[in-house]
């Protein structure tokens, strides 16, 4: 018995690599601030909890629909219109077990040996591996931090062949936290309005985490003609803090919806009945809050991007969105640590900076542009400022 050549294709997430040594040091008693995981340090809204604990009282703990149901589909059309000014029917809407089951129901569902998907880099690391799980050839564009991290249309257009199957545009981006304007959205639709057979996979999960007024929009919204081809994504883990919920949801094509249920019926059924009552109070429950959280991860970005601009061969782009930077660290390639080890690479620096420092971050290669490194300032202003100090002593270090 062997693994199959399918799984073989991909690799292991190295962010939830990271997340795991953290917490293997944590237990050991290491003093480690972890700066790896995607996750927003605030709780659930008590109100989404009073939902969870209702729904179990009340005995929704049965199977429902396969992709979700009808109350939370009815949430999520009225979620797309409020928040997008996007009409969709309940048809039209998939309820996934998180964003990442949403990209994987809807490249396995629609894939074949020989497709390419464009994945922009840096990319979250899970794109090129469904996409190589499904068979098929992502299509790595690096936008680097000379274009804003974000593909221009030039960059669209040299990439496009007649085997592209799909484009996957995540604004604001993990793990670069950079978002495309309105205008930046209509330059790429009018490239991909001249290809019709390209569909956009548009990974909205940081639209309400955006800052300094950046108007949020999502490519179906501002090109209605790319509407039948875009398929929209989003979910309640970051902006509701609900990532160990696992609700994930899109909206798209019909027979798309159809095909990616088909896919779900035969791997997970249903997500999990409670966490989707708790997602749909938190998407139909007041919103008021997603601001106010918005704006204590501004305060935390500026922090962040000040006091890394300030080490040593460190250079921080500042981000619109989400709650990552994606700093260069060209800096200190070449440069030795105190123990005499040569800084060859951004895995390097990120492991020199998890042993002397006892600070975690994730390495650029892990996301397609080196030497970078992500680090997530999804944590108080006080373990931000101490890491960021232990970064730039780590830095003064290096010879």
């Amino acid at each position: 018995m062997h693994t199959s050549a399918a799984l073989d294709r991909i690799n292991p997430s190295p962010t939830l690599a990271i997340t795991s040594r953290v917490l293997e040091l944590k237990r050991a008693g290491v003093d480690v601030i972890g700066l790896g995981a995607g996750e927003p340090d605030f709780d659930t809204p008590d109100f989404v909890k009073e939902a969870a604990i209702e729904a179990i009282r009340a005995g929704k703990t049965k199977y429902t629909n396969v992709d979700g149901t009808a109350e939370l589909k009815d949430a999520i059309v009225a979620k797309f219109k409020r928040d997008n000014g996007l009409d969709y029917t309940p048809a039209q809407i998939t309820v996934n077990v998180g964003g990442k089951h949403t990209l994987f129901n809807a490249l396995v569902a629609t894939l074949d040996a020989g497709d390419e998907v464009i994945v922009p880099a840096p990319y979250w690391v899970s794109y090129p591996d469904v996409v190589q799980f499904a068979g098929a050839t992502p299509v790595i564009v690096a936008a680097g931090a000379d274009v804003g991290y974000k593909l221009t249309p030039a960059m669209l257009e040299a990439a496009i062949t007649p085997k592209t199957k799909w484009l996957i545009l995540n604004s604001p981006s993990n793990p670069t936290g950079a978002a495309y304007t309105v205008d930046e959205l209509k330059a790429l639709g009018a490239v991909l309005e001249r290809h019709p057979h390209v569909w956009i996979f548009a990974d909205d999960m940081y639209e309400h985490i955006v800052y300094d007024d950046f108007r949020f929009a999502t490519i179906a919204e501002v090109c209605p003609s790319l509407y039948e081809r875009t398929l929209t994504v989003n979910g309640c883990s970051k902006a509701y803090a609900m990532t160990g919920w696992r609700i994930g949801f899109a909206a798209g094509a019909t027979w798309l919806i159809k095909a990616m249920a088909k896919l779900q019926s035969q791997s997970t059924s249903n997500p999990c009945s409670i966490a989707q009552a708790a997602a749909t109070a938190a998407l139909t429950g007041d919103q008021s809050f997603l601001k106010e959280r918005a704006q204590a991860f501004q305060i935390r970005r500026d922090l962040v991007v000040n006091m890394l601009n300030a080490a040593e061969g460190i250079t921080c782009p500042k981000p619109e969105g989400a709650f990552y930077v994606y700093p260069s660290v060209a800096g200190v390639i070449g440069k030795s640590t105190p123990a005499g080890k040569r800084i060859e690479t951004d895995s390097d620096f990120v492991g020199y900076l998890l042993d002397d420092a006892k600070v975690a971050a994730v390495q650029g290669v892990a996301f397609g542009v080196s030497p970078a490194m992500r680090i997530s300032y999804a944590t108080s202003e006080a373990l931000l400022t101490e890491a960021c100090q232990r970064i730039q002593t780590a830095c003064a270090a290096l010879k």
